[in-house]
C-alpha cells in the first residue's frame, strides 16, 4: 500500500492522472499474430545482450581494430542509439494520424501502448519482428562503415537494452528511491501530461537539445 500511495502521490504532484486502462487489448484476430505481438521483457534483453557480446568478441578476435578503436566505436553506438530512440519515438511512434492508414500504423506501433501503458507484454518490440529490424540495421551499418560495425552495433544494441530496461521499470513499478525516479517522472509526464514532450525514455538529453523537455 505504501508503494501504491507513493505512486499516486507522485502522479498527483506532477499534474498527471492515472492510466485510463490498466489491462491489455487484443490487436489481431489471428491468434498466432496476437501471440507474436507480445513478449516477456527478458526475452529481447537477453537476445540483444548475447548478440552484443558475440559481436564484441568477434571485433576483438577477427578484425584489425585495436581495443581503443573498438571501445570508441562501442561508445559511439551507445550514444547514437539515444538519438535514434528520440527520432523514432517522436516521428514514427507519434506519427500524425492524418489518414486512416497512418492512424492504424501509429496505433499498432505505439498508440495501443499509450492506451494500455501498464501492459507488460507490449513494452518491447516482439522478437519475431525485432530480428529482421536488427538484421537490417546491422547490414546498413556494415555498408556504411565496414568492419567497424562489429564494434558500433554492440553499443547500439546495449543502448537499446538500456532503453528497454528503463521503459519496463517506469511502467511496471512504483517510482524508486534512486536515480531512476527522475526517468520515471519524465516518462510519466509524456504519458499523462503531454504526449508531445519528453520523447527520450533512457535519457532526456535530446529533449533538452531539441526543446521538447517538460517538467
Amino acid at each position: 500500500m505504501e508503494a501504491r500511495s507513493e505512486h499516486l502521490e507522485t502522479l498527483a504532484g506532477h499534474g498527471k492522472t492515472r492510466p485510463k486502462n490498466t489491462g491489455t487489448k487484443k490487436l489481431f484476430d489471428n491468434p498466432i499474430l496476437e501471440a507474436l505481438s507480445r513478449t516477456h521483457i527478458m526475452v529481447p534483453i537477453t537476445m540483444w545482450l548475447v548478440l552484443s557480446a558475440f559481436l564484441g568478441w568477434y571485433a576483438f578476435n577477427y578484425t584489425d581494430m585495436g581495443a581503443g578503436k573498438i571501445t570508441l566505436l562501442f561508445v559511439a553506438g551507445l550514444f547514437g542509439f539515444t538519438l535514434f530512440e528520440y527520432i523514432l519515438h517522436r516521428y514514427l511512434y507519434h506519427l500524425a494520424p492524418t489518414t486512416p492508414r497512418r492512424a492504424k500504423i501509429q496505433y499498432t506501433f505505439h498508440g495501443v501502448h499509450h492506451e494500455y501503458p501498464k501492459d507488460k507484454t507490449r513494452l518491447a518490440m516482439p522478437p519475431a519482428l525485432a530480428i529482421f529490424v536488427a538484421a537490417f540495421f546491422f547490414g546498413l551499418f556494415f555498408l556504411m562503415m565496414g568492419e567497424a560495425a562489429y564494434a558500433f552495433f554492440p553499443g547500439f544494441l546495449v543502448g537499446y537494452t538500456g532503453y528497454l530496461s528503463a521503459h519496463f521499470i517506469v511502467h511496471a513499478y512504483a517510482p524508486p528511491k534512486n536515480f531512476f525516479k527522475q526517468l520515471w517522472i519524465n516518462h510519466s509526464v509524456h504519458h499523462y501530461k503531454n504526449h508531445d514532450s519528453n520523447y527520450g525514455v533512457s535519457s532526456p538529453f535530446w529533449d533538452y537539445i531539441f526543446g521538447s523537455f517538460q517538467k
